[in-house]
């Protein structure tokens, strides 16, 4: 019944419904004077729907014909994306008005993008799929460009286009591939047809499929644009680029694998596999001679994709529940990092830079030992929760017989630990010189030190994180 399938799909609906009142507004009403409140306001309507999502919804249900579920594995995503978003909001409301950035659409473009996310997570069908992958893709072309006076931003606005408009071709020849030798393009339909054999031009078609997924996960090979986009976009959208779209990719090729090629597993964990380790070593490698911070953090999440592929590249229960945790950390820590890229300035002006935190820690010792806490984590040292990111999804690689994928990543790992510690080293053993400064609203100081209480303390018992990855992971695979 339509109402049925409406009540389903209420979050996504009472999400958009309010985008679109805000936009008639703030365009009705004199736009200017209410980009604040509309921010705020996203903000909270974000959190809120979040609530609703994590506390009201139960059970496994499918609408509009199996083109949308709603199970467990969709909630924990949408609940981590909803959670991120309004977060990069909160912390970006201050810097987009100093820089002249606060403008309404940004808020309202975030939330769209959101919608799209959401709509990826619970796609049950082809269709859908793609339908949620270009409504998020859409949006944020725009907002890497928003800054309109900023060669770099322009720039960035025009290569995430061009290069998502690539990845976006790859899928749909890989979908259509699929549907032909399938013969649907329902996701519960495609796994039947595989049980019985697969063609060698429906592997063909995954293949382009998740090459074209791994562009928007930013993993390498696929990952040309990411330190170009992090580096010319606006800090806010790079703070937003590399945490939220980042857990919707992953749990849409969560989806995708074990949703309708679950009886072909083998095949599918070998394509991840490679990615997980090309991934991994591109990015440690790479961000070694970066001294841009932004380019720095683009090159590690390249690296941290390749991590959470090596979860999802075991293909088993497991595997998925240790990308969930995975994912759900390495967003958290990335909006604790990012709300101290967005407070940097020097004579005023926002800087980038990590030379110029030389000897922070004697400016602003407390915030110096956040950032230090954030690093290690990062890096995966214990006992910082990032570690056990990392155990978790190197222990579903040895679970499923692919001991030689997990001592790449430690590997990776222990490369990866020069260019965190190297800003550590600045922080507290850099050279005698004028530094950046900086200068925190309340919402970014509590997000730095609140990530940074968390990576410490939430090692007792992950603060229920775990036993939501649990039931996600089992009604995903189970």
């Amino acid at each position: 019944m339509l109402s049925q399938d409406i009540a389903i799909v209420l979050p996504e609906l009472v999400l958009a419904i309010y985008t679109m009142l805000a936009l008639l507004l703030v365009v009705y009403t004199g736009k200017d004077g209410l980009t604040q409140l509309v921010t705020w306001a996203t903000a909270a309507v974000m959190v809120a729907v979040a609530l609703w999502v994590a506390v009201a919804g139960a059970g496994n249900q499918t609408a509009f014909g199996g083109l949308f579920v709603d199970d467990a594995f969709a909630r924990f995503a949408k609940v981590v994306i909803l959670l991120a978003g309004a977060s990069v909001l909160l912390i970006s409301e201050g810097y987009m008005a100093k820089r002249g950035l606060a403008r309404f659409e940004y808020p309202l473009l975030i939330a769209l993008a959101t919608i799209g996310m959401m709509a990826m997570v619970s796609a049950g069908d082809l269709m859908a799929l793609y339908m949620g992958l270009e409504l998020q893709s859409l949006a944020l072309y725009v907002v890497a460009a928003m800054d309109r006076d900023s060669k770099t931003s322009t720039e960035a606005g025009l290569k995430y286009f061009v290069l998502g408009a690539l990845s976006s071709g790859l899928l749909l020849y890989g979908a259509s591939l699929v549907y032909g030798y399938a013969g649907t393009t329902s996701f519960a339909g495609i796994l039947s047809t595989v049980q019985h054999g697969v063609p060698v031009g429906m592997l063909f078609g995954l293949v382009f499929m998740l090459a074209g997924l791994a562009f928007k996960i930013s993993a390498a090979p696929f990952h040309m644009w990411t330190p170009d986009v992090y580096e010319g976009a606006p800090t806010p959208i790079t703070a937003f680029f590399a945490t939220a779209p980042k857990i919707a990719a992953m749990a849409l090729i969560a989806r995708l694998v074990h949703g309708a090629f679950g009886g072909i597993t083998p095949q599918w964990a070998q394509v991840l596999a490679a990615l997980s380790v090309v991934s991994m070593f591109v990015g440690a490698v790479a961000a070694i001679g970066q001294t841009d911070i932004k380019r720095l953090m683009a090159y590690s999440s390249i690296a941290h994709m390749g991590f959470a592929l090596m979860g999802l590249a075991s293909g088993t229960v497991f595997g998925v529940q240790a990308m969930l945790v995975y994912m759900a950390i390495y967003v958290t820590m990335n909006l604790g990092t990012f709300a101290f890229i967005l407070s940097l300035e020097m004579d005023g002006k926002p800087v980038t830079d990590i030379t110029l935190l030389n000897q922070f820690s004697k400016r602003e010792p407390l915030k110096a030992l956040a950032v230090l806490v954030l690093m290690f984590s990062l890096a995966g040292v214990p006992p910082m929760l990032g570690f056990f990111g990392k155990f978790y999804v190197l222990k579903a690689a040895v679970d499923a017989g692919m001991g030689w994928l997990a001592i790449a990543g430690v590997v990776a790992s222990v490369i990866g630990a020069f260019y965190y510690l190297r800003i550590v080293y600045y922080m507290y053993f850099g050279a005698e010189q004028p530094g950046a400064d900086s200068k925190m609203s309340p919402v970014q100081w509590l997000a730095l030190m609140g990530v940074a209480v968390v990576m410490l303390a939430a090692v007792v018992n992950f603060f229920g994180l775990e036993p939501a990855a649990v039931a996600a992971a089992a009604s995903l695979v189970g």
